[in-house]
């Protein structure tokens, strides 16, 4: 019998009882729903050790990919998700785990499965994985792209084994602000406003040097913000078929004249503004709903790594009506 299949504890049925749903007991219905999980198994399977070591089994892969998915939709550190496990009935449920009748996975548990999707690039190929179902759901149209990025914060801590800041991080002024940490850099479809690829970097890197890497390819049209200006003159992006259209400098915006042109100009602006506004949705849902305003680990590659599994995941929030209504349509 699968881990997944048990009989119902009378803790279980007694959680399942209760009248009241919890916006946490919704939010973990609809992800368990969204979440093309056997695709996802699929693509870890591989890599996925079939003994623990000394005789002993491991975890079974289901309960800790949804360990994981917790983790991050949640924000929480490896030991703020065994914790989690204790205290909430919603997460047990979502994860598998009875505590009628096991014991909760540790935080070190959780910790070699994070190490193992980064040793295999594994985040990446779960973000790829994702993007690929929700494809197959027309859900992703490559007509167009909109590119943006967004600083993430480092701890400014030194206390550590070092004495010293994380020093693959770097400070970046935004305003009148410096702000110590990395960028997340992005390309989302025009149409649907999904992340369609992702990149890390130091925050000192510009952003219009990291367009060309935004691109899929396909596309004919891109859209950036003023952070983007003179990018089609870029050597990497002066043979591509692109059409850039970039928004105009605030400070010459606010020039434009009051006549008929400048009221042209301004519509126009207006018009890209309104295709940018959807990079916003998914910054929304990884910085505030799943509450990664700072990074989590130390060095560049973990938390770049991290950074597909938050968009990927973030993609199923953003489609995840529209996924709902097609799986409601098509059981009744």
């Amino acid at each position: 019998m699968s881990e997944m299949t048990k009989p119902a504890s009378f803790s279980e049925l007694e959680y399942a009882a209760k009248k009241k749903q919890t916006r946490r007991d919704r939010f973990l219905t609809e992800i368990e729903a969204v979440t093309p999980w056997a695709a996802l198994e699929r693509t870890i399977t591989p890599f996925y050790p079939n003994s623990g070591g000394r005789g002993r089994l491991p975890i079974g892969l289901t309960r800790m990919l949804r360990m994981y998915v917790a983790q991050q939709c949640f924000g929480l550190s490896d030991e703020g998700v065994e914790d989690a496990l204790y205290d909430s009935q919603a997460i047990r449920r979502f994860v598998g785990i009875d505590l009628a009748r096991e014991a909760a996975p540790d935080a070190t548990t959780l910790l070699k499965f994070r190490r193992l999707l980064e040793t295999h690039q594994l985040t990446e190929s779960i973000f790829n994985t994702i993007n690929a179902h929700l494809a197959e759901k027309g859900l992703l149209l490559r007509e167009g792209t909109i590119v943006d990025a967004t600083l993430i914060a480092a701890p400014p801590s030194t206390k550590n084994r070092e004495g010293k800041r994380d020093g693959e991080m770097h400070q970046a002024k935004k305003g009148h602000q410096w702000h110590f940490g990395m960028k997340a850099h992005i390309g989302v479809d025009a149409q649907s406003g999904l992340v369609h690829t992702v990149v890390g970097t130091a925050a000192n890197v510009s952003d219009v040097t990291q367009a060309q890497a935004l691109l899929h390819g396909d596309e004919t049209d891109a859209f950036g913000d003023a952070a983007y200006q003179g990018v089609e003159k870029r050597a990497e992006n002066l043979a591509l078929p692109v059409t850039w259209h970039v928004a105009m400098r605030p400070s010459k915006r606010k020039t434009l004249p009051r006549m008929a042109l400048g009221d042209l100009l301004e519509r126009i602006e207006h018009t890209k503004a309104s295709i940018r506004a959807k990079v916003e949705h998914p910054f929304h849902v990884v910085k505030n709903l799943f509450g990664h305003r700072k990074t989590r680990y130390r060095g560049l590659a973990k938390n770049a790594a991290q950074l597909f599994s938050l968009f990927g995941f973030a993609n199923l929030v953003l489609a995840r009506r529209w996924l709902l209504d097609a799986h409601t349509q098509g059981v009744s």
